[in-house]
């Protein structure tokens, strides 16, 4: 069983509480880890890079000088690859870098990235954060109180009208990502310092990492 330390939403400390076991169980697959990195790193690009070959290239249509008797090497454009201004050779094209996994594998690296930030002792958990109308001051206090200032900070709530004030809340924080529960991958969790988790949200949590009712 892990267990999490556990907050007030103002940021009183209270008893730890232990983690729902059907997501973390402690173990953490690495090689799941970095496919889904990979995969989400890939899906990032915009594979818009190109450039022009000596067909694309204008100019260059006639023989900058006679196959013979000039004591030159024969040349048949000036747009070939090896003259200035010619086209590129090996150049990149536009492409689709995109990739994808099967989603059990996608479930369980983000299983084993929660589990990760739970043995470092990098997962907290807060109570529900019902704000009735976004406001950073409030929310920028909790993580000072939670010793996160200065650091990458994931906030995990749960699906409820309040959700959305929060997120108002925490984009005008640097190094601040608020998203639902069911929502984060294995790359919001790594790329975090810290995961702040609502209470609320880890109830009714299933193997796969989503809720009952999501």
């Amino acid at each position: 069983m892990i267990e999490a330390q556990h907050y007030s939403a103002a940021g009183a400390k209270k008893k730890a509480v232990a983690l729902p076991e059907a997501i973390f169980d402690g173990r953490v697959n690495e090689d799941v880890l970095h496919r889904a990195v990979v995969t989400f790193l890939a899906n990032q690009r915009q594979g818009t890079a190109a450039t022009k070959t000596r067909s694309f290239v204008s100019g260059g249509n006639q023989k900058p000088w006679r196959q013979k008797g000039t004591g030159r090497a024969r040349q048949g454009s000036t747009r070939a690859p090896h003259w200035r201004h010619g086209g590129v050779v090996f150049g990149p094209h536009p492409r689709d870098y995109r990739l994808s996994i099967p989603k059990k594998v996608r479930q369980l690296a983000k299983k084993s990235a929660l589990n990760a930030r739970a043995r470092e002792a990098a997962l907290l958990v807060v109570d529900a954060l019902g704000y009735e109308k976004p406001k950073t001051k409030p929310l920028a206090e909790l993580f000072g109180k939670l010793g996160l200032k200065d650091k990458k900070v994931l906030l995990l709530v749960a699906d409820t009208p309040a959700a959305h004030n929060v997120y108002l809340s925490g984009r005008n924080i640097a190094d601040c990502r608020v998203q639902r529960f069911a929502d984060a991958t294995a790359y919001d969790v790594l790329w975090s310092d810290a995961v702040v988790v609502e209470a609320s949200a880890l109830a009714g949590v299933d193997a796969e990492g989503g809720s009952d009712d999501a």
